[in-house]
């Protein structure tokens, strides 16, 4: 049993041959992921890299049964890139993109929930199941097989939590990165769901950031239905009120979504707040 994805998930990318989903497509192919085709209009009929079909549109690309796309479109058009994926029924909708409308998502997110589409980010690094699949862009050589699931609002922080735990020994069943933005698809409670029913998950790392309640939200679940080991890290604690730190979702306002309020939450619910990314895996241990 994976989380989300697996060795037989067929993926496809739409906007497969623009700078960014060319490359990334190239690193998932690395990974093992099952990419099965892209997206391009007016570049059907054509290959990415001799063996992955080009077509027109997610209804021609449908003839390879996807389960799952990658969209990396400009902004403006992802909503029309997703609401492709949607209405073709593909159940995972992973957005690559940042600097999506806020309103755009908002639809999107809506839409999927009704049809029981799963959607990642906007703003986010995707999904990867060491050993079998890799949806986004997260760096192929930092993963190793394991028992620990990670979930993270942060890219680039995500990569550096991860490879600490490889290093340290351990190794990942899951990581997700939820994406950055106020609206994204998935929060940390939809993925402690998912993370204690699995199987191959012993372990949960949070990564979290100032801005919103998603943190605090995850901690009081954690008390009432989680029984496997979390440990959290917050990012963020220095920031100044009302100043954006990277990510449109990471600004306090008003007192709400401060560092301490939510390593407060964590500790509140026995879960250990590392001090620094690298002290994630002494809190594993």
């Amino acid at each position: 049993m994976s989380v989300l994805v697996n060795k037989n998930t067929r993926v496809i990318v739409q906007g497969i041959t623009g700078h960014q989903g060319a490359f990334h497509a190239g690193e998932m192919l690395k990974f093992g992921t099952k990419l099965v085709g892209g997206t391009s209009p007016g570049k059907g009929g054509t290959m990415f890299q001799n063996d992955v079909p080009i077509f027109d549109s997610v209804a021609d690309a449908m003839s390879q049964n996807p389960d799952a796309t990658m969209i990396s479109v400009a902004a403006p058009f992802v909503r029309d890139a997703a609401f492709e994926a949607i209405d073709q029924g593909i159940k995972i909708v992973y957005i690559l993109t940042e600097h999506v409308p806020f309103h755009d998502t908002m639809e999107i997110v809506h839409e999927a929930s009704h049809r029981g589409i799963t959607v990642l980010g906007p703003n986010g690094p995707g999904i990867t199941v060491p050993g079998q699949c890799k949806i986004g862009i997260m760096p192929n050589q930092i993963f190793r097989n394991g028992d620990v699931a990670v979930a993270s609002r942060s890219g680039t922080l995500t990569y550096e939590i991860v490879y600490s735990i490889t290093h340290a020994g351990f190794g990942e069943s899951v990581v997700i990165g939820l994406g950055g933005d106020p609206v994204v698809g998935l929060t940390f409670v939809d993925v402690l769901k998912m993370f204690e029913k699995d199987e191959a998950t012993k372990k949960i790392v949070l990564v979290g950031e100032i801005g919103g309640n998603n943190e605090e939200r995850a901690a009081e679940y954690i008390k009432a239905h989680v029984s496997k080991k979390v440990v959290a890290y917050i990012t963020g604690r220095s920031a100044p009120p009302g100043k954006r730190m990277g990510h449109a979702g990471a600004i306090i306002e008003k007192g709400v979504g401060t560092a301490e309020s939510k390593i407060k939450a964590f500790e509140s619910a026995g879960v250990p707040v590392a001090e620094y990314p690298v002290n994630v895996p002494d809190l594993l241990k």
